[in-house]
């Protein structure tokens, strides 16, 4: 009879505090909140701390230590980080599920938690486990939506996962059928935007982690560069104390060819010691130098990326990068070394790092010229990188790769300066040259036609030159080519 008693007293216990477990997104906590997503994690941390103390069955909590983890670890790609944390992400979800199933942040927090999850082991090159979570993940917040329609965070998530699977590539689109997951590239956006343009108070609380996946989703599935740039103008966004906001912006400036943009916003960025330490600021400035061909100043950066980024991400990217100074130096030793250190540092899981390596087992230097075009024509230099090649044609060079380059960048030089005629010609002769061969120089260019003649208002011609680059097999970019050209069809179907 005793132990029925101690039991049933045990039981009653346990329930009575699992009961007492809440979701309370308080002051201390949005505070905490808006220090993370600025990557001030110390302080964060510390405001965490002082939550916990105001009431221990607080779960918000613990989504937010799962916020820090995340970004320590998808910045940094640490693995000594990794294996002190990533256990932490299951400990945390098991917690989260303690709390009232009633409230709409049961379903919410635990599918942030995965797909936080899920987007640390995709960094890490875990894509079976990746995709696993992110199912799990995509399915809390889909239940959520369904459950508590009027709960508002539902919309970032469940926006941007739809417009980035209405974008998926023909070949991935059982991945999507897997998950049971329906894309729409023009709905999933105007979610997002709703969520972002609401003042909803949630809306504003989450406005930064909003609009970093906003404009990410603006840039490159809608191919609204220039108009995202202007939106982070217009809403004038704290680049200098919010570090998220400011990687983000000089990011998306440095892929769009504002190279002047993106190095200011790195170099006046608040360097206060609180804010996370990452060598993410080393490898924009490398970038931003070698596309001004400041060759010693994108040597010191880049050497100091690669000394401090404990990842594989864009390693081998950045080792071909810095060969490339000591080649434009003509230091050929240390050239040489820097490509053979290709062959045996980082990864390939992104497109970057595997043209890395495939150029490096060429054994082949590129022609001066065409690199120096390709560098200034990068960082959004025309004029001059078009200096350095209108005096020349196909027959200025011996090998047919770096006549069809010849003409590929010619096209991107023109294209960029507006003169869209001369664009399209350079870009159907670097079809016609390049079609059968695994350079991606031709399915870019038919890319390229496809956007200037969609920008133009003739969605049909772009729909056909948007097929052709997907139609285009076995070349450099194959993912990353094919994604772009399915969302630009997307746009011009209105889905």
């Amino acid at each position: 009879m005793q132990k029925i008693i101690f039991i049933s007293i045990f039981t009653l216990c346990f329930v009575a505090s699992k009961a007492q477990k809440v979701y309370e997104f308080n002051s201390t906590c949005q505070q905490a909140y808006k220090e993370i997503t600025q990557m001030k994690l110390a302080n964060g941390i510390a405001l965490i701390e002082k939550a916990k103390q105001q009431n221990a069955n607080n779960l918000i909590p613990i989504l937010l230590e799962n916020y820090v983890d995340f970004i320590v670890l998808f910045f940094n790609e640490d693995s000594n980080e990794f294996q002190k944390r990533y256990n932490k992400f299951d400990d945390r979800i098991e917690l989260l599920k303690l709390g009232p199933q009633t409230s709409p942040f049961y379903n919410f927090c635990l599918g942030t938690a995965y797909l936080q999850k899920a987007g640390v082991n995709l960094k890490f090159d875990n894509k079976s486990r990746a995709g696993w979570e992110f199912q799990i993940g995509y399915r809390y917040i889909k239940q959520n939506k369904k459950s508590f329609p009027t709960f508002t965070p539902n919309d970032i998530f469940s926006g941007s996962i739809q417009a980035v699977v209405g974008s998926i590539p023909k070949g991935f689109k059982w991945v999507a059928n897997l998950f049971g997951v329906k894309g729409n590239l023009k709905e999933g956006m105007q979610v997002v935007t709703n969520f972002i343009n609401s003042s909803d108070p949630w809306a504003r609380l989450m406005n930064t982690e909003a609009t970093f996946i906003y404009c990410y989703l603006n840039f490159y599935l809608e191919n609204k560069k220039e108009e995202t740039i202007q939106f982070i103008q217009k809403k004038k966004l704290d680049l200098v104390n919010n570090h998220l906001l400011a990687y983000m912006t000089a990011s998306l400036a440095m892929n769009s060819k504002q190279n002047e943009l993106c190095k200011s916003i790195v170099l006046n960025r608040n360097k206060s010691a609180e804010y996370f330490q990452t060598p993410i600021w080393d490898f924009q400035l490398g970038y931003a130098y070698l596309h001004q061909l400041q060759i010693p100043d994108a040597i010191e950066h880049f050497e100091k990326y690669l000394n401090n980024f404990k990842g594989k991400l864009y390693v081998k990217d950045i080792c071909q990068k810095l060969s490339w100074c000591y080649y434009l130096q003509g230091n050929m030793a240390a050239a040489e070394a820097t490509r053979k250190k290709i062959l045996k540092k980082g990864g390939t899981v992104s497109d970057a790092d595997n043209q890395a390596l495939k150029d490096a087992k060429t054994n082949t230097w590129p022609d001066v010229s065409l690199l120096k075009a390709r560098l200034l024509n990068d960082g959004g230099y025309n004029n001059e990188a078009l200096s350095l090649l209108q005096k020349k044609n196909n027959n200025s060079f011996s090998k047919d790769i770096e006549q069809l380059e010849y003409v590929y960048r010619m096209g991107r030089i023109n294209d960029d300066l507006k003169k869209y005629d001369d664009a399209i010609n350079y870009y159907s002769q670097a079809i016609t040259l390049g079609k059968y061969n695994t350079a991606y120089y031709a399915a870019r260019a038919a890319l390229q036609i496809g956007m200037i003649k969609e920008k133009n208002g003739d969605k049909k011609s772009a729909i056909n030159y948007y097929q052709q680059c997907l139609d285009m097999e076995d070349h450099d970019y194959k993912n990353s080519l094919d994604q772009r050209a399915k969302s630009g069809i997307a746009r011009c179907k209105g889905e």
